[in-house]
This record gives C-alpha cells, structure tokens and sequence, in this order.
C-alpha cells in the first residue's frame, strides 16, 4: 500500500504549481508566431544530434531498457511539424454553413507522468504541444530513469532561459514517488499518463482530467497476398526498435499456412531466432513470474542478454526471439503482451480462422490499442478493420513506429496513444495537439434546418405506436 505524502512534498508540489501559473501568465501574451519559436527551441534542444545520443545512451544506462541509437528523435520532429502545422489560438477553425467557429485557449497546467521506457522523447513530444497551446508543464518522472527525464527538461529549460521565456514552462520533480505524482495529478489542471495501468489507472481516479493509455499486444496478420520479404523485415524493426519496449512493438504473428513456412525462414533470415521446446519453456518461466507478472530484469533488454537469462545462448547475429505458439488466452503467456524481443507466431488455415484467431488474442489483452496487416487483399483489410477491437490498424508498415506517426502515414504523431473505451481510455485518438488545448465553440444564427417529422420518422411516422 502506497504510503502516505508528506508535507515536504505536498509544499514542493504547490510551489511548483505556483510557478506553473505564474510562467503561464508571462507567455499569455504571446502571439503564434513566438510561440512557434519556442517550440522549434526545445525541439532542437532534445533532437539535435548530439543531444539525442547522449540522452539515448543516457536512459540505456540508467534503467537498462531499450537501444541506444537515437533514432526515436525522430519522433521530436514529426511532433514539431505537425504543431507547427497548426494553429493554437484565436480562431482554429471555421465551419462552413453551421455558424460555428472554433477558438483555442490554453488547457492549463498539465502533469506529466513519464514512464520508465520513455524518459526523453515523451516529454520532449510532451513540451513541444504544451508550449505550442501555451500550457505548463510538470514532468513526474519514473524513478527508474528520473536522471534521463530530469536532463530532457534541463536542457528544455535552457532554450527557454536563451529566447527569454519563463523557464517554469517546464519543471521536473527531483524526488519522484507515487504520492508526490499522485498530488500532481489531484492539483494540474489536466494529467497526460503515458506508462503501465496501475499510472493510468491513477490518473483517471485523481479528480481531474486525465488522458491516459492503454495495453498492447500488438498483433499482425499476414494473409496469403503478404510480400513476405517485406513483412519479415517490418517485424524485425519493429520488435527490435528500443528493444521491444514500446506497446506497439509486434507482439504476436498470425499467418497464413500458405505462406507461413516462407515468411518464418525469412524471420530468421532478418535476425530472429527460433526457439525450440526446450528454450521456450525456459522462456517462459524467465520471462514471466509464477503469478503471470511480467520479470522487469527481462523487459526491453537485448535478445542475447533475454536467452542468457532464460538459460540459453543464441548467436551473435540474433536480435529477436520468435516462439512458435498454438495456443491462446490468459493462461497461455506467449499470446499477452510482451514489452520485449520476443514474438509468437501461429498458423491459420482459411481467413474466417484469422479473424477468430485475432479476436481471442484481443480477449487475452491489449483490447483498444492496435493492429496490423501485411496483404493486398483489400477485402480482407477491410474485415479485419470491421472486427478488430482497436483504435488503429497499420497496412504494411512497422507497426511499433507507425501507430504514433511516421513522415509515410498519416497518424498524428505522438508518444502517447489512446485505446477507446476498449481499453478504458477517454480517447482512442493519438494524443497530439488537440488534447493540449481548450476549445470555445462560437455559434450565430443559421436557417432553420428543421426536418419535417415525416422525413425523421421515415415508415414508422402515423403507423400503430409500439
């Protein structure tokens, strides 16, 4: 049971929100144009080349998790276009023939949760929309990478402090600690939870507006119409990207048994390795606990360092972990979410198999967040879109980098990614710069668009009342 907050902390916490408030009343005056400034400032701060190796390799050393390539920058840019791609105050939109026009206000002073596996480009991508809305931000961090996080905002800060601006934009708790984020969330104005259910689940009993995220378990079907070279090599940089630890790393494969035993040589071909009988049981009791909880020694580490653990070694070449499964459901771990290197695999015999097969996995976990699909069939894409109980749904593309937004899609680009009501969630959208603001709706008058009552009640107006 979490213990009891301080008043130390609970005095930390209304300082900082104090000075939240007060930076926020220094830049309210800002027109789009300075604003844009500032968010091309911290986005160069953390993106820049230099800065994101350093923070890469940063966040490896200090929780352990993910790669140290700092290809995840890209995110801080697609982030950056898509807010400067818009507007954030006065009027925002216009709509024709309805009377209606829409202006933007800031949201107010957010509370950032951070989680362990994203320390620096959740809240870069995090201050980019929030200063573009000109909103506060208090970062939480995960003790675990409380370092990463910490020198993400300093540098943030620094780019403030150049181009004059209120450093306090941006603070970050030094003294991370679940009462001290749980107070954070019951005093901001809004809360962003990016991170595990217990966090979101939190923020959403906080008492105050809260955005959060759902489960993966990412799933792809790869039916017989797949470019089965193209789809093996889209796994392998989707699983291996930050070393599985992102919810949209593939989580389970689900082929097609024509072209199943092509595309599993061509898996291995790209770097997997394919575990035997042996290997997967002791997998599955490193991977998992006697409980079914995931073992945090073994989330978003290297495949070598996985197989080590587990009991095994593999080659110097292998960079992921394909576990041959048949079986799905709860007590069935290798079908649940993974947040690692490792991937399942099954076998499907005809299309209506596929789509059962993608249900039961969704009814195991990760309902509401995502999906994907190697085909050209566009009937079968559009089966899969009607069924499967989640908020997007990839057509060949890597899935872990695609559900937040790539420069070849049209996702919002973002870091954090709602599940819908499936997955408990407020919103099943990519949070992005939307979330960020409030909204006034200014209606005038129109002609009256009034249906007659014929037209509304169609065959049922004058016939017997039920």
């Amino acid at each position: 049971m979490a213990r009891e907050i301080t008043e130390q902390e609970k005095r930390v916490a209304g300082e900082m929100l104090a000075k939240a408030r007060a930076a926020m009343e220094q830049i309210d005056s800002y027109d789009q144009a300075r604003v844009d400034r500032l968010c091309r400032a911290v986005a160069w701060a953390t993106a820049n080349m230099e800065t994101a190796t350093k923070l890469a390799n940063m966040s490896v050393d200090e929780s352990g998790m993910g790669g140290r390539t700092p290809s995840r920058r890209a995110k801080v840019l697609g982030i950056l276009r898509d807010a400067l791609r818009q507007k954030s105050m006065g009027v925002i939109e216009e709509i024709p023939g309805t009377g209606i026009t829409k202006y933007a206000k800031p949201a107010g002073v957010v509370a950032g949760l951070i989680p362990v596996t994203s320390p620096y480009v959740t809240p870069a991508g995090m201050a980019i929309y929030a200063i573009k809305c000109r909103d506060a931000v208090i970062f939480c961090p995960h003790p675990a990478s409380k370092k990463t996080t910490a020198e993400t905002v300093r540098v943030m800060r620094a780019a403030l402090k150049k181009l004059g601006a209120p450093e306090d934009i941006l603070q970050c708790v030094t003294a991370p600690s679940i009462p001290m984020a749980q107070e954070m969330m019951a005093i901001c104005d809004v809360t962003m939870a990016t991170g595990g259910q217990a966090m979101v689940r939190a923020a959403y009993s906080s008492g105050k507006p809260a955005l959060g995220v759902g489960a993966g378990n990412a799933t792809m079907v790869i039916d017989d119409t797949a470019d089965v070279e193209g789809a093996a090599r889209n796994t392998r940089i989707s699983k291996t990207n930050d070393n599985g630890s992102g919810c949209s790393a593939d989580g389970n494969l689900i082929v097609d048994s024509t072209v199943y035993d092509a595309f599993l040589a061509q898996l291995q071909k790209e770097g997997g390795y394919l575990v035997n009988a042996k290997e997967k049981a002791l997998l599955l009791a490193a991977y998992w606990d006697a409980e079914g909880h995931r073992t945090p020694a073994t989330i978003a580490r290297s495949a070598d360092v996985v197989a080590k653990l587990a009991g095994f070694e593999i080659p110097a070449d292998k960079t992921f972990l394909i576990v041959p499964e048949e079986h799905i459901g709860k007590e069935h771990f290798f079908s649940t979410e993974k947040l690692g290197i490792v991937v399942a695999i099954f076998k499907y015999t005809g299309w209506p198999m596929a789509l059962d097969m993608v249900r039961q996995i969704f009814e195991t976990g990760g309902k509401g967040h995502s999906c994907g699909i190697y085909s050209y069939n566009d009937e079968h894409i559009h089966q899969l879109a009607l069924m499967a109980p989640v908020s997007r749904m990839m057509v060949r593309q890597p899935q872990s980098s695609s559900n937040a937004g790539t420069f070849t899609n049209g996702m919002p680009m973002t870091s954090s990614m709602g599940c819908g009501y499936w997955g408990g969630n407020s919103t099943n959208e990519n949070v992005s710069l939307k979330h960020y603001m409030n909204v006034t709706w200014v209606s005038r008058p129109i002609a009256e668009d009034r249906p007659s009552d014929e037209e509304l009640f169609g065959e049922f107006y004058n016939s017997e009342i039920f």
